[in-house]
């Protein structure tokens, strides 16, 4: 997992070749807390097919607007510096995220 700030994000991600997931996580988010150690799971698993990445939306509030990340956690599929797919708040279940990794590789 690639840890992002907001000087990182553009180029990491936006400009960046291939699929992208971005995990967007808060200090104090306990859903994210939850999910977390499923995602970093699934880094471990197809972390060869697709880029896994975080970015803590309390150091980076202006980016999470700018990029539509209005409630958490979100898990998002980024491609071609676009963001192509996302599971929000209730939808994103370990379940939902491996379903949605599955699908874009």
């Amino acid at each position: 997992m690639l840890e992002l700030d907001k000087n990182t994000f553009e180029a990491e991600v936006l400009q960046a070749e291939g699929k992208i997931l971005v995990d967007f996580y808060g200090d104090g988010c306990v859903p994210c807390a939850a999910l977390m150690p499923h995602v970093h799971a699934f880094a471990e698993t197809y972390g060869d097919k697709i880029k896994f990445t975080a970015l803590n939306t309390t150091k980076a509030r202006r980016l999470a607007i700018a990029q539509k990340v209005m409630g958490l956690p979100v898990i998002a599929i980024y491609e071609g510096g676009a963001m192509i797919d996302s599971l929000v708040k209730d939808d994103a279940t370990p379940e939902n995220v491996e379903a949605m990794i599955k699908k874009y590789i």
